[in-house]
């Protein structure tokens, strides 16, 4: 399915957009996950016996996609089996190294990779917030995790993925993801591989990293709208500047964490 989607030029039927965007939904949600907390031997298990990610619904044909895919294998291919407290430990290390101590200086939080002064909870994260609010959402503990926090931008972009498509939905998702998401993830996916101690998570990393970039250009494709420059991005984001509010249904109460 996703390989004939990154083929389209011209209008695609309803049907086919449906299952597209619920693949994609699916798709992002278990990035999401991969990112939410340290892998325990039960998770790593399920990822070997359902041959992630080649069971992503969205398959990635680019050569950056080709390689993140085979560096998320052997990412899981070098993991012993049975996955040994070893193991779990230095996993549990890492993943907090990068998303809770800092230890490699790879934020999963947009505002410090936007900020000119590095710092959480800025501009970005009340930005991102409004978004959330225009669809009845909300993060749960903002103090334990901003609204600018990788898994909660992953979990929305899901969200906006999940509900019945039309192209002001998908447009919508690529403002969302030009504004915010890939604004910061590339430097994050970068860094992540480029310091973290497991292969494991240089996987996740880049394989999210690309995988969004990949969305995002067939994405243009559907809507046959070309993918703004940073330049233009920037000037949309200047401090003054709201951004344009598109009219969507939404689900009350119901947040973004899952």
């Amino acid at each position: 399915m996703g390989e004939q989607l990154h083929k389209a030029k011209s209008r695609i039927p309803a049907k086919a957009l449906k299952v597209f965007c619920q693949v994609v939904a699916d798709d992002l949600a278990m990035l999401a996950s991969l990112h939410d907390k340290e892998p325990d031997e039960v998770f790593l298990q399920a990822l070997r016996e359902d041959g992630f990610p080649d069971g992503l619904g969205l398959k990635l044909i680019g050569e950056n996609g080709l390689l993140a895919v085979d560096l998320m294998k052997q990412g899981l291919a070098t993991l012993p089996d049975p996955i040994d407290e070893a193991t779990l430990d230095e996993l549990a290390a890492d993943y907090a190294d990068i998303y809770l101590n800092y230890g490699i200086q790879a934020s999963p939080e947009e505002s410090v990779w936007i900020d000119e002064e590095n710092l959480i909870c800025q501009d970005t994260m009340f930005q991102v917030r409004s978004w959330y609010e225009s669809h009845g959402l909300a993060a749960p503990d903002w103090r334990m995790r901003p609204d600018d926090h990788l898994v909660l931008e992953l979990q929305f972009l899901s969200h906006l993925f999940d509900n019945e498509p039309t192209e002001d939905s998908l447009r919508e998702a690529a403002q969302f993801m030009d504004e915010h998401l890939l604004r910061w993830l590339a430097n994050f996916g970068n860094r992540v591989g480029q310091r973290c101690a497991t292969s494991y998570f240089a996987g996740i990393a880049t394989l999210t990293s690309v995988y969004c970039d990949e969305l995002r250009d067939l994405l243009a494709n559907i809507l046959n709208e070309p993918r703004p420059g940073q330049e233009e991005i920037d000037e949309r984001m200047a401090p003054g500047r709201e951004r344009e509010e598109v009219a969507v249904s939404f689900v009350p109460g119901i947040g973004p964490a899952v």
